[in-house]
């Protein structure tokens, strides 16, 4: 029993170093991530943006969720909350009162991302599923702050509630993307990358040069399809695990590489990357402590004490692989021995209903979850919906025009900077979009659903536009989509002129 047991629990051992490395990753992101929606604080976040707080509670708004961003609709009062998740991250990233930092930067994560929903897309759901499960995680017992007020580790590996949820949740991921795939161009014509790059609103350069070649596409949507619905069994082999984990994780690096260079989808293929150093094994992790430590003790002596942070002794121990569980349970005062079966059990409950969760959105109203239940999904915000691309991908694609009337009469469009208006389309749609939080914006806008949406879109835009003195002032501004529908055989329908919202001071 005990060998069945062990090789059934393999692929859930993770190297701790390894841990150490996605922690950086994440926080990282979080950073990064934080920059971007910085540069649209009064945008995005404020009540003098596209979605006021009153906008927002009364329709975007579920009760059981929170939201300290909502504590007020000055721009300023953001500004100082994005300060404080940035310092959090960072103190995250060196490992400094680790499990109280990861807590801090998921609280504030779930609450910048309920703040304006109308801007999210999947990459935010795993970034905020990857620190909820950091929680959990003793991702800051080395390569941290943490660890120079602590012994070194009898083991590099663990095994735990915690790394079952971690990869069962990545695995989720990719299956459920999959799964919700169930449109005729996935499965059966194989022109879904065919319609993706035909969204100009989307397509970058390299998706440009692959969209001449329909067979190609053909062949990679396949690829694409199987990829994500068959991948993650790799993670459950328990046999040359190490192999299984590096095949998973060099796929998906080239995967999401391919996305990233032919699709505008801003961060997604950067929070899948920072998902996957938690998998590497300990022979890659050996090496890479060849390779980098000896260089991060060298930084660390330009920054005095900062060096006994960085460093790390190996103990004396053979096999990196082998867990020493019951060593550390047999030491264990019985206080942190309860604490830790209280942690792994509500993290395994957790684990069930999220999985829960995921099956409700792939399989009949028959087996969904009661709504009753649903309340602890949106309170912890574990709820989560993979459906890129799915079941089918759209469809209708277009651009935007600003139509400006200025006091003279003059036509002008203010997404080009005010020249003159023409409805020709753009030689590259996504450039005018700032960032992929506009781009998601302007997808939903689109939406009847969100009507509620745009006369707010627009007034701001005609007030931010006022505000520059050198502007001609506008009279009345109008929201235009030039609709144009991706058809079959590289055809597209004529453009239509569609007035989404009109608006004047």
């Amino acid at each position: 029993m005990n060998r069945v047991v062990a090789v059934i629990r393999q692929p859930f051992v993770l190297d701790l170093r390894a841990l150490a490395l996605l922690r950086v990753a994440l926080a990282a992101v979080v950073v990064v991530d934080l920059a971007i929606r910085a540069t649209d604080l009064e945008a995005h976040y404020s009540n003098m943006g596209v979605l006021p707080l009153h906008v927002l509670y009364e329709h975007n708004w579920n009760p059981y969720e929170f939201s300290f961003h909502t504590s007020s609709g000055l721009w300023q009062v953001q500004a100082v909350l994005f300060l404080l998740a940035a310092a959090a991250a960072v103190a995250m990233l060196l490992g400094y009162r680790t499990r109280l930092v990861t807590i801090i930067s998921w609280v504030l994560l779930v609450s910048v991302q309920n703040r304006n929903p109308l801007i999210g897309q999947g990459g935010d759901d795993l970034l905020r599923m990857l620190l909820f499960w950091g929680i959990f995680l003793p991702w800051g017992r080395v390569y941290s702050l943490d660890s120079r007020r602590q012994p070194p580790p009898t083991s590099l590996t663990t095994c735990s509630a915690a790394t079952v949820a971690y990869i069962v949740q990545l695995a989720l991921l990719y299956w459920c993307t999959a799964l919700l795939k169930s449109g005729a161009e996935w499965t059966q014509t194989g022109t879904a990358l065919y319609y993706a790059l035909s969204l100009d609103q989307m397509l970058l350069p390299v998706g440009r040069l692959l969209y001449p070649y329909p067979e190609l596409m053909r062949g990679l949507t396949f690829a694409t399809y199987y990829t994500e619905l068959l991948l993650p069994f790799a993670l459950f082999i328990p046999w040359r695990v190490a192999w299984w984990r590096g095949l998973f994780i060099g796929v998906l690096v080239l995967f999401h590489l391919g996305i990233s260079l032919t699709l505008f989808v801003g961060l997604f293929f950067l929070i899948n990357w920072a998902s996957l150093p938690g998998l590497l094994p300990p022979a890659a992790m050996d090496w890479l402590e060849q390779k980098l430590v000896p260089h991060a003790q060298r930084l660390g002596t330009r920054f005095g004490q900062w060096r006994t942070g960085w460093r790390w002794k190996a103990p004396t121990w053979r096999s990196p692989v082998r867990v020493h569980l019951a060593a550390h349970i047999e030491h264990a005062p019985q206080s942190v021995t309860l604490l830790r079966a209280v942690r792994n059990t509500v993290v395994g409950v957790l684990l069930v209903y999220i999985c829960w969760w995921n099956f409700d959105t792939v399989t009949s109203k028959r087996w969904a979850m009661p709504e009753r239940m649903q309340w602890l999904g949106y309170l912890f915000r574990i709820d989560q919906h993979w459906g890129m691309f799915a079941p089918a991908v759209f469809k209708d694609d277009g651009w935007y025009i600003l139509e400006g009337t200025t006091a003279a009469g003059r036509k002008i469009d203010l997404n080009r900077g005010g020249a003159p208006l023409t409805y020709a389309k753009p030689a590259s749609v996504v450039s005018l979009f700032p960032n992929d939080r506009w781009r998601k914006y302007s997808e939903n806008y689109l939406f009847v659903s969100n009507a509620f949406m745009r006369p707010y879109y627009c007034n701001y835009l005609m007030r931010i536009w006022g505000e520059n003195p050198k502007h001609p002032r506008l009279k009345q501004l109008e929201v235009i989509y030039m609709k144009e529908v991706s058809l079959p055989n590289y055809k597209t329908t004529k453009p239509s002129r569609e007035v989404l919202c009109g608006c004047a001071p």
